[in-house]
Order: structure tokens, then sequence, then C-alpha cells
């Protein structure tokens, strides 16, 4: 059968030598001295050496645990930037889209007021024509008018000297006839 050492005893009772070597030294006028470094160094030796060996793999796998912590931190905030610099890089990007879209639509809002403009002048052009054309008809209109007026004017003019000629005629040709016929008949009067 195997004796099983109490460790936790060793460990209390090396802990205790320790606090009284500790409590030992001397002062005098502030300084301190008593203090053997190679009998504390030997008795911490000893404490490490009494601690169980399932203490000591606790130990040891705490700061094993301390180091994949510190690991895993550093690997996380190492994930953490590249998430902040690839999210950056997306807003960026869009960003960036946006100013594309953005100066696109103001091209097309300067083509479409470019295109109204156009439009207006072209409108306006059209108007100032059909305003001329009208003027222009009515100028023209006003000037056949104007010589119909004087064509019929000038008309009268010769209708009224062919009337006159005609009136003339007729009343010669009425007289030399009345005057034939007087003649005729007193050659007849005379005969009888």
């Amino acid at each position: 059968m195997s004796v099983r050492n109490d460790y936790s005893i060793d460990v209390m009772r090396l802990l205790d030598n320790l606090k009284q070597e500790i409590r030992a030294p001397k002062s005098f006028l502030g300084i301190t001295f008593g203090f053997n470094q190679d009998d504390l160094s030997m008795q911490v030796d000893k404490i490490r050496a009494s601690l169980p060996r399932d203490l000591r793999d606790a130990a040891s796998l705490a700061r094993e645990s301390e180091r994949l912590v510190e690991t895993a931190k550093e690997e996380s905030d190492s994930l953490l930037n590249q998430a902040d610099r690839e999210a950056q890089s997306i807003v960026e990007a869009a960003h960036k889209e946006a100013e594309r879209i953005v100066e696109q639509a103001r091209i097309q809002q300067s083509q479409l007021v470019s295109e109204s403009e156009v439009l207006k002048i072209a409108k306006a052009q059209a108007d100032e024509i059909r305003n001329a054309v009208e003027r222009e008809s009515r100028e023209m209109k006003r000037g056949a008018d104007k010589y119909v007026y004087d064509v019929l004017s000038s008309l009268e003019g010769v209708v009224g000297r062919v009337l006159a000629t005609v009136e003339k005629g007729r009343t010669e040709i009425e007289t030399v006839a009345e005057k034939a016929v007087v003649s005729t008949e007193g050659r007849e009067r005379t005969k009888v």
C-alpha cells in the first residue's frame, strides 16, 4: 500500500516558514537588513517542489489557457480589423457607385434641360416664322386686293369709255335712223 503524501500540509508549513523569514529582518534608521536572499529563494523552490503534480498541471493548463485566450483574442482582433477594412472598402465602393450614378443623373438632367431649351428655341422660331408668314400673307392679300381694285378701277374707266362710245354710237345711229325715217316719210308724202 502506497503512502499518500499530504502536499497541502507541506505547502502550508513552508509558507509559514517563509512568512517568519520575512518578519525576521531588523530595521535600523529605515534600513532593513536580515533578509537572506538565498534562504528566501530556497524556500520558494521548496514550495514549488512541494506543490502537488495536479496543481502544477493546473497552473500549466491555466498558463496554456491564458495563451490560447490571448491567441484567440489576437485572431479575433485581426478578423475584426480585416472585417472593418472590407466593410470600409465596400462602403467606399458603394459611395463611388452612388457618386457615379448621381453624376450620370446630372448629365441626363443637363441633356434633358438642353433638349428642353432646344425645343423651346425651336418652338419660338416656329412661332416667329408663322407670325412672319401670316404678316407676309396679310401684306400680299392687301397688295392683291389693291391690285384687283386698281385693275377694276382701270377696267371701269375703260368700260365707261366703251359704254360712252357705245352710247354715242347708238345715239348717232338713232339720229341717223330718225333722219332717214323722216326723210323717207317726207319723200313718201311728196310722192303722194
